[in-house]
């Protein structure tokens, strides 16, 4: 008879309950720490179960448990509240809670990475961190010279060498002057730091197929495809391209009820937050190159305006993605030059040395302004054929849909 134990973990110790034929018997408590992890696993048997909630240290302790369990189980948190409402709630509580669903069958558990994956999104999460962290320092920049009513900087960046020189010249306080040095200094030091962990991720994905083939996506770099497949991990755990829109929480919710009509809010935004914001990030950036993607995000702005647009064109990408990785396909409508030059840049940033001389590799082809142009002319062929291909399209309205529900048959 198999046992299944729970475990309520916390910052510095775990609750410990364990499920035995039906009986839930309190265990005490373990230090969580490797040495009280690894004194309980040692007094486990290997038939048993182990049930632990997904929070920051999870991983850890499943890694230590796992030698001496049969399995390790991380349970959804959040759908685990759902499912078992208690008004009495205690740690024992919990860890009883979380072996009782599992013996039960219905706790709903997460899919845990790999050792190379998870690496991937530690190194992901801290290079969106950073990126945050120097957008919130420039804009403080930007807010001092608003309050001293300095005009908007005449240069395209004001944080390069022309920006900063016009920046010095700028007349400010002296202790304005000294926050904008210690916010420079500070910006000095992030982007040595983004460097690194730039060449950390791209030597990760050199040899990574499916980095290679997002890459060949309009508007997808190496920090997104990167980032998508930290997160993604293995693809075959997604049945649908629905199930991977769902995950990265772009799918809008549904309120329906009885036969009236359903009602599509916004979206639910479950799932990372950070792989979230890239997808919109490269929306953006796909809206602003010929393509399917431009005329898409086009067709929607017009009626819908470009916010919505943008994740509508995020959602599109993600099941884009999704078909390219379960075919194991390129993208159709690639451009060869580009997608040359984003695996050069990728090299490159992985420490790779330079080709100088007369060795031209593919990425060469991105430098001659002939073929960058019949590239984007068939880019822009393939942006009239989606046009044509859609003018056709009539929206029907939502009382329409739930009439075609009710009466199959053609309505008048």
């Amino acid at each position: 008879m198999r046992r299944v134990i729970g475990i309520d973990i916390h910052r510095t110790f775990g609750e410990v309950v364990i499920w035995d034929s039906g009986v839930l018997r309190h265990a005490g408590r373990i230090d969580m720490t490797r040495t009280g992890l690894e004194g309980l696993g040692k007094g486990l048997k290997p038939t048993d179960e182990v049930v632990i909630e997904a929070t920051g240290n999870c991983m850890a302790v499943a890694r230590v448990l796992s030698p001496f369990v049969a399995r390790v189980v991380i349970a959804n948190p959040l759908q685990v509240k759902a499912i078992a409402h208690a008004h009495v709630k205690t740690d024992k509580v919990d860890a009883g809670t979380l072996a009782s669903l599992h013996a039960a069958g219905f706790l709903p558990e997460i899919w845990t990475p790999d050792v190379a994956t998870e690496r991937m999104r530690r190194l992901v999460a801290r290079r969106y961190q950073v990126v945050r962290h120097r957008t919130r320092i420039k804009n403080e920049v930007h807010s001092i010279l608003h309050a001293h009513l300095i005009p908007k900087c005449p240069h395209a960046d004001l944080f390069n060498k022309r920006g900063r020189e016009w920046l010095s010249r700028q007349p400010l306080p002296d202790d304005e002057r000294v926050a904008i040095d210690r916010h420079i200094r500070e910006l000095d030091r992030l982007e040595e730091d983004l460097v690194g962990l730039d060449r950390e991720i791209a030597q990760g994905s050199l040899e990574s197929s499916e980095v290679h083939r997002l890459l060949t996506i309009t508007g997808i770099n190496l920090a997104v495809a990167t980032g998508l497949m930290a997160a993604i991990g293995d693809i075959q755990r997604f049945k649908s391209p629905q199930k991977l829109v769902s995950y990265f929480g772009l799918n809008p919710r549904v309120r329906q009820s009885g036969l009236g009509a359903a009602h599509h809010g916004r979206i639910s935004k479950a799932g990372r937050s950070h792989a979230r914001a890239m997808l919109v990030e490269a929306a953006w950036a796909a809206a602003k190159a010929p393509g399917p993607l431009h005329a898409f995000f086009v067709r929607i702005r017009a009626t819908r305006g470009p916010q919505i647009a943008a994740v509508a064109l995020a959602r599109k990408l993600v099941v884009l993605c999704w078909h390219l990785l379960t075919k194991k396909e390129d993208y159709l409508w690639a451009r060869p030059a580009l997608i040359a030059n984003k695996r050069r840049t990728m090299e490159l940033q992985a420490g790779l040395p330079q080709k100088k001389g007369n060795r031209r590799g593919p990425a060469y082809a991105y430098n001659v302004k002939e073929l960058r142009d019949q590239e984007r002319a068939v880019a822009e062929q393939a942006e009239r054929t989606y046009e044509r291909f859609v003018e056709g399209w009539k929206s029907r309205r939502p009382k329409d849909r739930v009439r075609e529900r009710l009466n199959p048959t053609r309505l008048e």
